[in-house]
């Protein structure tokens, strides 16, 4: 690297992961840290207790955004922001989300230990419910920030229990009076673990992502009838597991359909009522997620499921209602913050790929109010979401060094 490069202080960086894979830890390897759960609001008070200890303004918008900001000498102009989440999946990995939210602290601490000023301030963003995996949509938190979801409808969502989001964040005391969307960003970098293999199997340490995947999602219920699993005759049955089932293996036959030129699609989720031995199921819910880099073919595919549900619905005597739907990836990544990234390094003297995100992003939604870019790192075999996520910070720092230099570039024009 360019000695005249900025660099972070990698060991500092390193204890911090460490410290955050202490709190929710699950398996020894992994994290279970739900959002507004009360690992989620240890996390949350860490943070914000290290970002005023490293002289950040933090702030907290009403569906618990978190804004830490580092004055710049004209603080007037909007800021150079970055980002990422704390929540993890059921079974999550230490460094999804993490590291983009750790990796910003980072960055404001070198400035600091430089005694460095940026013209334009530096703003470090914790979204709220990236995942979704207690309450859906995933990136409830950002895309309440740009206006794609209401207030109303974020803090009125559900989890399985019946929990309201907004009374858990009252909860765990995350409720805050700031306006959505009040924060005003000149650029937005998220840097993210790659959550694939590309990186870590050729070697290269740096991505820079150009593109992402356009993601449909959906969440279905089926609603049948209850009897008894003997004598009720196979013709007069509504049984809304089966239903169901048709389902499944059609997406899965969509995704298989499309996988040639780069499509995906999967049922992550069901649950069915009442899920007992000796009767019929009366209801079932699954969520269906697809995806594909064409996004006309990501909405061809939408059209496919459709037909799908009509063809299942009528294959088992059962009804289906799309209840809830959400899409994301098809924003624009930013040429200003795609130049800015590669020209950064290129004087910096780090080898770097071209790369498309497959995976949902808060930066997606970000890309809607500002510029918007990100920075992918490698992680061992490209497992994610699971325990067994691993990174080696040596293939890490290029990444969080491209960020802060970057970052410090943009600030300063």
């Amino acid at each position: 690297m360019n000695k005249n490069s900025l660099e972070v202080n990698g060991g500092r960086l390193w204890d911090t992961l460490e410290a955050s894979g202490e709190i929710g830890k699950l398996r020894g390897t992994g994290l279970r840290r739900l959002p507004l759960s009360d690992a989620d609001k240890q996390m949350r008070d860490i943070f914000c207790d290290w970002a005023r200890k490293a002289g950040c303004e933090v702030a907290v918008d009403q569906v618990g955004n978190i804004f830490a900001r580092r004055p710049g000498s004209d603080d007037s102009l909007p800021a150079i922001a970055t980002g990422s989440h704390l929540d993890t999946q059921m079974c999550g990995g230490k460094y999804d989300g993490v590291l983009g939210v750790m990796s910003g602290l980072e960055v404001i601490r070198t400035l600091n230990d430089l005694g460095l000023e940026t013209k334009r301030p530096i703003e470090l963003v914790v979204w709220s419910n990236e995942e979704g995996a207690r309450y859906t949509p995933p990136m409830q938190g950002s895309l309440a920030f740009v206006g794609d979801l209401s207030l109303e409808t974020v803090l009125s969502s559900e989890d399985a229990d019946g929990l309201r989001f907004g009374d858990e964040l009252r909860r765990i005391g995350y409720d805050g009076a700031r306006p959505l969307g009040e924060s005003k960003f000149e650029a937005y970098l998220e840097l993210h673990i790659e959550q694939g293999p590309t990186l870590d199997r050729t070697g290269i340490d740096t991505g820079i992502v150009v593109s992402g995947f356009k993601s449909h999602g959906l969440r279905i219920q089926v609603t049948g009838n209850t009897a008894h699993v003997g004598p009720t005759p196979m013709d007069e049955r509504q049984n809304a597991l089966v239903g169901a089932a048709h389902l499944i293996t059609a997406v899965d036959a969509i995704g298989w359909q499309h996988h040639p030129e780069g499509g995906k699609s999967t049922t992550p989720f069901i649950s069915c009522f009442p899920n007992l031995p000796g009767i019929i199921p009366e209801t079932a819910q699954l969520t269906v997620d697809f995806r594909h880099p064409e996004p006309e073919m990501a909405d061809q595919m939408l059209a496919e499921v459709k037909a799908a549900m009509d063809a299942a619905a009528a294959k088992a005597n059962v009804e289906m209602a799309i209840i809830d739907s959400w899409t994301f990836g098809d924003n624009p990544f930013s040429d200003i913050c795609l130049k800015a990234l590669e020209d950064t390094a290129d004087t910096m003297g780090i080898s770097y790929m071209e790369i498309r995100s497959q995976a949902g992003h808060d930066a997606y939604a970000i890309g809607k109010v500002a510029p918007m870019g990100m920075i992918f790192t490698p992680c061992t075999g490209g497992v994610s979401h699971n325990v067994e996520e691993s990174i080696e910070l040596d293939k890490t720092l290029n990444g969080v060094n491209l960020l802060l230099n970057t970052m410090v570039n943009m600030a300063n024009r």
